[in-house]
């Protein structure tokens, strides 16, 4: 008797909630089980995957089609519609299919100027440059790059931008685009509170010949095949239901490990994000992305086919940046497109799981400074890791996503505790201040 797709027992998963000992043997063990697994439910492991690449392959010819017509590619959003509630349906449809977006107008463009003139006094003060010894690992050399980003976390321009009204009432409208509650009522994450993820600058001065940045992705390395979490946050693909998979649903991303390095995410982020602090035109060495929230499903089931050797994730190891390459994934560079132009102010957001790189430049025009401020949503994997942040908030440390360079600890002019407002105060996890009215 043949048994149907529904009758055949469904193997389960090995997993490793640390980074296996032997990464090798690891990576063949769970091949061969994501093979076995997806076969129990009636596919194999090519037409799983020539369903993703169907469904990939049509967002990507959307892609060229719109531009050839001459389209935007990237979404572009007010920052005054989206307070006010008047983004249009047609506006949020295409942000949930593109993944992206652009804020115009996030802050006053004068506003976000003087933060970068308040950076420049707050690391030439602090003899940032006379004493900074270059990057601390080198998490972005599975793509070839150095970039200009830099170790700075706790001025006071890039605190008041992470707690600004402004910047959580865009946090919390992007954060509504995932399913952060679920039919059975869990709550996965609160969507109006952000944790306030540190991050770090970017500084590229005018003339600026740039190797930019390689095409990459940042949810994880090897821990998004390997850990028990994440197999069941990526479980219609490792099933084989390609279908089923929803780019915009949290469950079980908000909490369990991930494999530890000297640069990491340690946080659950809906959305990665920077904002200018410079005028930047869209030829100057920008931010890249292919917009299609959907490519996980191709990232995670391509190393399952023959091509690849049975030890390889495709490029993919711990410690170092998930590479997105011309000889594994070649159909995604068709849909790479860069941000439009930007003005200070305005801010730049990305789907957590998107595909991106910043572009090469030559002598490049005028500056092109960035804050990286991203939408971490309050849930349990954020709430621990804010324990951490906490420490180096207040020590003025680096956080322990990054290298233990701690450059700040002695600088004169860092954000300190008593300049927290209420929206920081709850990101970091801290008891509201006591109201002076209520007090004898």
């Amino acid at each position: 008797m043949t048994l149907t797709a529904e009758q055949r027992p469904v193997p389960s998963l090995p997993h490793w909630n640390q980074t296996p000992e032997d990464i090798a043997a690891a990576v063949r063990e769970i091949k061969r089980a994501l093979r076995a697994r997806i076969e129990a439910h009636g596919r194999t492991v090519e037409q799983a995957f020539a369903a993703v690449e169907e469904r990939v392959g049509a967002r990507v010819a959307e892609i060229e089609a719109d531009r050839e017509r001459g389209e935007e590619i990237w979404p572009v959003l007010d920052y005054d519609a989206i307070a006010a509630g008047a983004v249009s349906p047609a506006e949020a449809a295409k942000l949930a299919k593109r993944g992206c977006v652009v804020v115009r107008g996030h802050f006053p463009h004068e506003q976000a100027r003087a933060w970068d003139r308040d950076i420049v006094d707050y690391v030439e003060r602090n003899k940032f440059f006379e004493t900074y010894t270059g990057p601390g690992d080198d998490f972005f050399g599975s793509v070839g790059s150095k970039p200009e980003i830099y170790p700075v976390y706790w001025s006071e321009a890039q605190m008041r931008a992470r707690q600004s009204d402004r910047t959580a009432t865009v946090q919390s409208f992007l954060n509504s685009f995932w399913k952060h509650t679920d039919d059975e009522g869990t709550q996965w994450f609160d969507p109006d509170r952000d944790a306030l993820y540190p991050d770090r600058i970017r500084r590229r001065p005018p003339g600026t010949d740039s190797s930019g940045l390689g095409t990459h992705c940042d949810p994880g390395t090897l821990d998004l095949w390997m850990t028990q979490e994440y197999q069941q946050a990526f479980r219609h693909l490792f099933s084989g239901q390609v279908e089923r998979y929803d780019p915009w649903d949290p469950a079980h991303r908000t909490d369990g490990p991930q494999y530890p390095g000297s640069t990491m995410c340690s946080a659950f982020r809906t959305f990665q994000g920077w904002t200018a602090l410079s005028d930047m035109d869209a030829d100057q060495g920008v931010l890249h992305t292919v917009p299609v929230p959907e490519v996980m499903a191709y990232l995670l089931l391509r190393p399952l086919l023959p091509d690849v050797p049975e030890d390889s994730m495709c490029g993919v190891r711990p410690n170092q940046v998930f590479p997105v390459t011309k000889r594994w994934h070649p159909d995604l560079y068709r849909a790479l497109t860069p941000i439009p132009d930007v003005r200070a102010g305005d801010s730049v957001w990305w789907h957590c799981d998107m595909v991106h790189s910043v572009a090469p430049v030559e002598n490049q025009k005028g500056w092109g400074n960035v804050m990286y401020i991203p939408a971490a949503p309050w849930c349990p994997r954020n709430e621990k890791y804010a324990a951490d942040v906490r420490e180096a908030f207040t020590t003025g440390s680096s956080p322990s996503d990054f290298p233990e360079e701690h450059y700040e600890r002695s600088w004169n002019g860092r954000f300190t505790l008593d300049q927290l407002n209420e929206t920081g105060r709850r990101g970091l996890g801290l008891p509201r201040r006591p109201d002076p009215t209520t007090l004898v």
